[in-house]
This record gives structure tokens, sequence and C-alpha cells, in this order.
């Protein structure tokens, strides 16, 4: 019983709390294995002991342990060791003389898990243990977890610093080994890594991979990792034009093409897209693209719901974000049957020259046809001669007849490429003139709408002809007139073969080809002139009458 009754004095302290000492600490910490934690500690012992001899130490022991026949795992005192197993591990991090009792932990083990008190000594007077406010430590299993950092925004092309700490780890604890892994590191070769630094140069086929951090901690088999997707920064590249068709075929164009056949009247929708990070703004330009250029399309989609013409040429899909540009650009040849010009005809001194012109993609063929006979290319005798040029999509040649001109002689000239023909006739009646369907050679330049309204104006001219004529003929019977003034004229009549924008495409083909015929509806035409005309009248009477109005019918 004596022996139980002196064990506290033995501890230097008491069952309860002597008056004047006080601990200031938190019960229970917890840290995972390979961490540190600093346990925050404040004390005090009675005011009259501060002028006690002696230095003041302070020491931390195991709640199992002995005062006098255990080491504590933590001193100030230089003349007491510690314990082998928390040497370099428990550190006594406070001012002893501001009363900071603070503890910290290192390389936190599984065996550290237990109760800690704390003691304070000053000479003879000041021997306390601070049983009443014990240490609970609990040591668990590593879970935390690598911090990645990115010192500067990752953009491809430029160096970049990453840096991987591990949260709760210390300095002057037990070494880390640093291990990066990661598919953009293949071109620093196969092995990881050893440092917490890493430096590295990234490429764009580097964005959306993963990068793992790897800590281990040296003398352990305790490791932790964590894996991040690369977010890098690049410009455009890889710009692709993919091509649909109507009949829902589709190219896909990689580069820039020379061009790109397709028929006239065709839907097309071409849709750009572009690789970059971040993602770019897509525009279509029509033409070449120049400085401050107006797109036709702000998007990455551009239609063109009926290709033609006026759609030949260039077309520009440009990509664009904050690091750079691209561009790829498509090329249309719109192919289109021919559209002829002529033949028209004027008397010259020489005799009749006619002019006949076209245009068409591919370019035209022209060909002249004087009765049965074919007339093509450049040729002349001593009866005609032929001149033909071309330049682009046009193609022109004029005929000059120089004698040899019988009543009724047809003459016509056609217009053919793969995708149709057009062929225009006339009937001649020489004379000492001629009204003739567009007089003049049409000039290679002349559009569709000039073609057009220059076809309007002769059809009127011939319809005032023909009615002219008729009228001044029945005039010329009532009043008895006599053949012996005739009227010298001539007489054109034509034919326009319809072309080939209405046969069905072949839809097979990105161009819609189909085979060409010569039969097509035609469309009749008329055309007079008179010279030297007068109206006689009879010597006995004057005209008491004048056909106003007089029915012409034609039949094919």
């Amino acid at each position: 019983m004596l022996a139980l009754l002196l064990l506290p004095l033995l501890w230097g302290g008491s069952l309860q709390e002597k008056q004047g000492y006080e601990l200031q600490l938190k019960k229970t910490v917890t840290v995972q294995e390979g961490l540190c934690v600093l346990v925050p500690c404040s004390f005090s012992y009675p005011w009259r002991s501060w002028y006690s001899p002696g230095q003041l130490y302070i020491s931390w022991f195991r709640d199992s342990d002995h005062i006098y026949y255990d080491k504590p795992v933590a001193t100030n005192n230089p003349d007491k060791a510690v314990k082998t197993e928390t040497q370099g591990r428990f550190h006594l991090v406070g001012n002893v003389t501001t009363q900071n009792c603070s503890l910290s932990i290192r390389d936190a083990r599984m065996e550290d898990t237990g109760t800690y008190f704390f003691r304070v000594e000053k000479g003879d007077n000041v021997k306390h243990n601070y049983i009443h406010k014990k240490l609970n430590v609990q040591v668990t299993a590593l879970t935390e977890k690598p911090d990645i950092h990115f010192l500067e925004p990752l953009e491809s092309g430029r160096p970049a610093n990453l840096s991987c700490s591990l949260p709760g780890s210390c300095e002057g604890g037990q070494p880390l080994t640093f291990s990066w892994m990661g598919d953009a590191l293949t071109l620093m070769g196969p092995r990881t890594l050893r440092s917490w630094v890493l430096n590295l140069t990234l490429r764009p086929q580097d964005h959306g991979t993963n990068l793992t951090c790897q800590v281990k901690r040296q003398g352990a088999q305790v490791s932790t990792e964590r894996t991040v997707q690369l977010n890098v920064s690049y410009a455009p590249q890889n710009l692709t034009i993919n091509i649909f068709f109507r009949n829902g075929t589709d190219l896909k164009i990689l580069q820039n093409t020379p061009s790109l056949p397709i028929l006239e009247g065709q839907a097309l929708q071409l849709l750009c897209a572009a690789d970059s990070n971040p993602p770019a703004e897509l525009s279509w330009f029509q033409g070449s693209l120049v400085l401050n250029a107006t797109p036709v399309s702000n998007t990455g989609t551009l239609y063109l719901p009926r290709v033609g013409t006026t759609e030949d040429g260039d077309f520009t899909c440009q990509a664009r974000n904050s690091l750079g540009h691209q561009s790829v650009s498509l090329s249309l040849s719109v192919l289109y049957p021919p559209q002829l010009l002529g033949p028209s005809c004027s008397w010259e001194a020489e005799g009749l020259h006619c002019g006949c012109s076209s245009r068409a993609q591919p370019p035209p063929s022209l060909r002249w046809q004087l009765g049965e006979g074919l007339l093509e290319g450049n040729s002349s005798n001593s009866s005609f001669t032929v001149t033909s040029s071309s330049a682009g999509p046009w193609a022109n040649s004029s005929l000059s007849l120089h004698r040899g001109l019988s009543s009724g002689l047809r003459l016509s000239c056609k217009a053919w490429n793969v995708h149709g023909a057009q062929r225009v006739t006339v009937l001649l009646l020489p004379g000492q003139g001629a009204c003739l369907l567009g007089a003049g050679v049409v000039p290679a330049a002349l559009g569709g709408a000039g073609a057009m309204a220059l076809f309007s104006l002769c059809v009127c001219l011939i319809f005032f002809c023909v009615v002219k004529v008729h009228r001044k003929q029945a005039a010329r019977r009532q009043e008895g007139m006599d053949d012996e003034d005739p009227v010298m004229g001539s007489v054109a009549w034509g034919s326009r073969e319809k072309p080939w924008p209405d046969s069905t495409p072949n839809q097979g083909s990105p161009t819609g080809k189909a085979p060409p015929s010569e039969e097509q509806q035609e469309h009749h035409y008329a055309s007079l002139s008179f010279h030297e005309m007068e109206t006689r009248k009879p010597q006995d009477q004057e005209v008491t009458s004048t056909t106003e109005y007089s029915e012409i019918k034609t039949s094919k």
C-alpha cells in the first residue's frame, strides 16, 4: 500500500493537477504515414517558481514510459538522450522561455500511434508531469495525393515548368522521390524523371494526354500519385474541307486543291473543320484572301443552293484563334453547256460576213455548216474564209463568204461540249443587203443578259418586217403593180437547240455529266430586210385603202 502511495511522487506529479500548472494542448492529432504534423502547445507553472535557480527543461514521454527509467521522445535537456525510433523525427520547435511546448512529428510511422504526456523541470523546485492533459497521436495510411502545379500556361512549342508537391510533407523530413510519367515525356527517353520540378516543351498532340507524378518516401514502400490531363494551347492545324453533294456523296480535302468540277445548278455544302485549342473561329471567303476581306460566312459551313458561274473560282476557309491562323482553299470549276451568241451576219463590200461566239465550261468547240459542207478551225479558199480563236471559256469564229451564194442556202453555227450542244441555222436569200438576226458580229465578251436583249430586239424587228411586207404586197396586188420593179431582200430562218441543263444529271459523279444529244427542241424565227423599196401608186387613182394588220402563219 505504501508503494502505491509513493508511485505518484516518483513520477514527480500527483493525481490532481497542482495549482499553477496548466497546459494548452489539442488532445488528438491525426497524421498520414510518411507525412508531418505540428502539435501547438503552451504551458505554465507557478509564478513563484520563475525565480528558482536552474535551467528550464521540457520533455515529451510516451504514456507508458517511466520518467527515470525510460527515455523521452523529445527533450531540450542536452544531458538526456531520446528514444532511437524518434530521434530526428520528434522535435521541440517552440521557445521554452515563452512557455512554448509545441511538438513537430516528421515522417510519421504507424508505430508512432499512441498517447504522450508533457513534463517540465527547473532546478529542485519545479518537477511536474501534466498527466491530466495528454496528447493522442493517430497515424493512418497514406492517402494524400500530390499536387501538380503549372507555373505558366501550357502552350505548344514553349518550354513550361511543372512542379509536384505532397501536402503534409515538411522540410527536413525523409527525402521524397518524385517520378514523372506520361505520353508527353516520350521524347525524353524511357526513364522517368526524379525531380519535383519538370521542364518540358509540349506539342499539340500532347493536349488531352495524361501526366502522372508519383511520390515515394525513401527507405519505405509507401507511395502516392496524382494524374492530371494536360490542357495545351496551340494554333489551328489540320484544316479540312468536307464537301457534300445533293445526292449524298461527300469528299474530304486536306490541303489546297487545284480545282473541283461541278455541274451548274447543283447544290453544294462545304463544311470546314480545324484542330485547335482554344477552338478556332471559322470563316469563308470568296476569291483571294486579302486584308480586311469580308467573309461570305462567319461559320464553318457554307451552303450554295444552286451553283452558277458567279461561284466559279476560289473559296477559302480560314481558322483563327489567339495563337495563330491557317487557311485552306477550294477552287470550284463550274461546268455548263454552251451559250451561243450568233450567228450574226452583215453585207460587206467583199461579200457576206458572219460571226458566232459561244461560252461554256469546258470551253466549247465551234463549227460552221454551209449547205452540206462543214467548216472548222481556220481555213480559207476562193469562196470563204474561216477564222477561229478561243480565250478562257469563250470560243469565237467568223465566216466570210466571197461568192457562190445561192438562193435558199442554209448557214448554221454549232457549239458543243460534253454537257450539251446548241446550234442556230439561217436561210439566206441573197440580195443587195440583209436584215438578219443580230446584225453585226456579237462581241465575245457579251454576256447572257445582252444576248437576250439583242434576241428580243431582233424578234420585234422580224415581226415588224414580216407584217410590213405582207401589207405592202397586199397593197401592190390591189394597185395592179407589175413585176418590173421587184423587191430585193433577204430572209433568215433559224432554230436554237435547247441546251443541256434540263437533262437529268448523272448522280454518280460530282459533275453530273450526261452524253450530248443532237436532237433538241427548236424555236423558229424569221428575219426580213428590204432595200430600195418604193411604193408605186396607180396613174389613174390614188390609194384609197391600206391593210393595217395582217396575219402570218408559219409551220415547222
